[in-house]
């Protein structure tokens, strides 16, 4: 109009942001409606109180997200201008002088009675319902139904006489939400003795503003009472990307098709402690796969070690003599029971504190790394033959009450599983036992200590091994670990012989670092972006003064864990200490521990690690062969040279390994080939 009549100054184009629908990418458009609205302000200050109360997880949300929401409280608005939902309870007049918010179905019929009689309406349209009645039939939607269009036509007489029509509004469904812990109790017509306050709920994070928030406002408004005392905000699950998962997108993980696949379990499992539940997840279907493998799988075969063995000696819990304070208990159990009972503690408190992260992590580690890792393999010989005697009973009673307890520990997080190993034990349902409860007596946190010191140095042996490419079979003559101090030095004593079996070396010399034979030489140099930002223009100075430490001053700083240089105490995050490998020999060092190790060989130590590889061969052999674990047997092995020697020297340690009755290098061209020292030779097994 203006451009018609000449008025208009200059027409041009704007580009702006518009709002979109989320799900349909089409404009969304805004304009303005007379709402009804919950005057929710006025209880601002005892929602706030109340809020602090509450236990959230996380807690940033509870004292962020949701707390400033409820400091800068509106109103709420209540009504929606839709025709599927709760209808609005509101009855006005024309001129809107009057109204009426009925409360109940008694109360319409009541009014509608008083509608009748002033000539508005002719009938109730439900005289089939019968008020009081709570029955399913009675509710039946042939029977009465309160939603548009029926309610609709319901007219009401005023108190003055006029006639009443329903506000078109239907009501927030977030307000059907959080009315539900009165709704699910259909209060106040009955239940009214039943307890209101959830101990624990859990939704997205993004219902802050939504069920959170309503059940928080209906139950403070109400009640004056907190709706629930423990909350978990749960993030997203978004692609392995880190993407927002979308059916558009085509990045969408079907959740039924990875049950299928993986189970229920190893995908609740995965989804439990790959992060907290209450940050976003990069949902990856191999991370699912490798939960199913290294934790469910290590825990089954451990369950089927145990079995076999427990089948064949015919051992049942009710038949043992055994129990878990008994004298004829090795060390290594008190270990794992000291690690089990510890572990009972620790993932109580973490579920007690609703952190299903921590637990499941706490358990995965126990499984894979104490309990199939360690102690499994360390006693694989106690469960092997021989009779059922007093350490047998003790090895057969430790490890049922390990994985009964496991599969106790783990049902929260994992209860198809839990329950079908706690049924396979204990005959009956995991979710009907009481949980376990840690026995303190049990529990010897030095023994931990040396124990974990003990896993430690073989884990670094193993590595130097790797690093030198010598197979664990192949023994070695000697490594030297120069402890830090002097208690760490008896700890790792304690527990010599064990690692010295399980690094397969000859000899292990445990001393303090300032006596040791072997001089290490260490080199120390500054994190530059840990110590950058601390010390800014003092880093040159600095790092040159970190260069020209002593040997005697990176000692004093491992020791101490703090050394002054250029007037800043360093501390352990600020530098790296390196030690360098000398001839014959290699050199590890992680956290307080640093190893040396000799990788020299003798022809006796060659020879040995040949009779160990040919008794792996000779029980690879048996395995196939279809024979029975306590078979006897005789042996023969093709006569090659570099193997007539080691087979003469070690032929008695080798019969014990293989339960032979005899042993011999031959001329041979019969029996498995195998490949042994890079060459194939011929080997024969024969039942005794």
């Amino acid at each position: 109009m203006l451009k018609q009549d000449g008025r208009a100054f200059r027409i041009e184009k704007h580009v702006h942001t518009y709002p979109h629908c989320w799900r349909t990418d089409k404009p969304v458009l805004y304009y303005p409606l007379d709402s009804w609205f919950i005057r929710s302000t006025k209880a601002r200050e005892d929602m706030i109180r109340l809020n602090n109360t509450i236990h959230w997880q996380p807690e940033s949300t509870g004292t962020g997200r949701f707390g400033k929401w409820l400091e800068n409280l509106n109103d709420w608005n209540l009504s929606r201008s839709r025709y599927w939902g709760t209808p609005l309870p509101i009855w006005r007049t024309e001129d809107g002088q009057e109204e009426l918010c009925i409360g109940s179905i008694k109360e319409l019929f009541e009014e509608i009675d008083k509608s009748i009689k002033a000539g508005f309406m002719t009938a109730n349209p439900w005289p089939k319902h019968i008020v009081g009645d709570y029955s399913k039939a009675n509710y039946d939607p042939a029977v009465i139904d309160l939603h548009r269009p029926y309610v609709d036509s319901i007219i009401l007489v005023s108190p003055s006489g006029k006639p009443m029509k329903r506000e078109l509004d239907l009501i927030d469904v977030w307000f059907d939400s959080g009315a539900m812990p009165y709704a699910q109790y259909h209060l106040p017509f009955e239940n009214c003795d039943v307890p209101r306050t959830a101990d624990f709920i859990s939704e997205g994070v993004d219902q802050t503003r939504g069920w959170f928030f309503t059940l928080h406002a209906i139950h403070t408004m109400l009640e004056g009472t907190v709706a629930y005392k423990n909350v978990i905000s749960n993030g997203l699950v978004l692609d392995k990307n880190g993407n927002k998962m979308s059916k558009r997108l085509g990045n969408a993980v079907d959740p039924f098709g990875a049950l299928d696949k993986y189970g229920a379990d190893a995908v609740r499992w995965y989804m439990l402690t790959n992060s907290s539940p209450w940050e976003n997840l990069k949902f990856d279907p191999e991370g699912v796969d490798e939960i199913r493998r290294k934790f469910f799988g290590t825990l089954y075969n451990t369950y089927g070690f145990f079995a076999l063995y427990a089948n064949v000696d015919g051992w049942t819990v009710d038949g043992s003599q055994c129990t878990m304070h008994d004298a004829q208990l090795q060390e290594i159990d008190r270990w794992i029971l000291s690690k089990l009972n510890s572990l009972v503690k620790e993932v109580t408190e973490d579920y007690e504190a609703y952190e299903p992260t921590k637990a499941g992590r706490a358990i995965s580690d126990f499984v894979q790394d104490d309990l199939s890792n360690w102690y499994v393999r360390l006693n694989r010989k106690r469960f092997w033959g021989g009779e059922m005697d007093a350490d047998k009973q003790a090895a057969y009673q430790t490890l049922y009450t390990c994985l009964k307890t496991v599969a106790q520990l783990m049902a929260p997080n994992a209860p198809f599983y839990a329950d079908r190993l706690y049924r396979d034990l204990v005959g009956t349902t995991v979710h009907f036992s009481e949980w376990p409860v840690a026995d303190n007596a049990l529990i010897n946190k030095e023994l931990e200590r040396q124990m974990a010191l003990a896993q430690q140095a073989t884990s670094m042996i193993l590595s130097l091994r790797k690093r030198a490419e010598k197979n664990v079979r192949q023994p070695l003559q000697k490594a030297v670990i120069p402890a830090p101090d002097i208690e760490t030095a008896e700890a790792l004593r304690h527990v010599e012989g064990l690692i010295k079996s399980e690094v397969n070396v000859k000899e292990l010399i445990i001393t303090t670092a300032d006596k040791s034979e072997v001089q290490l030489v260490k080199k120390i140099k500054p994190q530059f972006k840990v110590l950058g930002k601390k010390v800014g223009g003092q880093m040159k100075a600095i790092a040159a003064a970190i260069g020209q430490m002593s040997q005697q001053d990176i000692a004093a700083f491992e020791q101490n864990g703090t050394f002054v240089v250029e007037g800043y105490t360093l501390v352990e995050e600020d530098v790296e200490i390196l030690t360098e490998d000398m001839p014959g020999w290699l050199v590890a060092t992680e956290g307080i521990l640093t190893i040396a190790l000799d990788i020299e060989l003798t022809q006796e130590l060659m020879e040995e690690g040949i009779a160990r590889e040919l008794i792996n061969r000779i029980q690879n052999i048996r395995k196939s062969s279809g024979l029975e674990i306590t078979d006897r047997i005789v042996v023969r092995v093709e006569n090659v040279p570099e193997l007539v020697s080691a087979v003469e020297h070690f032929s008695d340690y080798i019969a014990g390994q293989v339960l032979a009755t005899k042993i011999e290098t031959v001329a041979l061209a019969d029996g498995e080939v195998v490949e042994l020292n890079n060459k194939n030779i011929h080997i024969s097994i024969q039942k005794a």
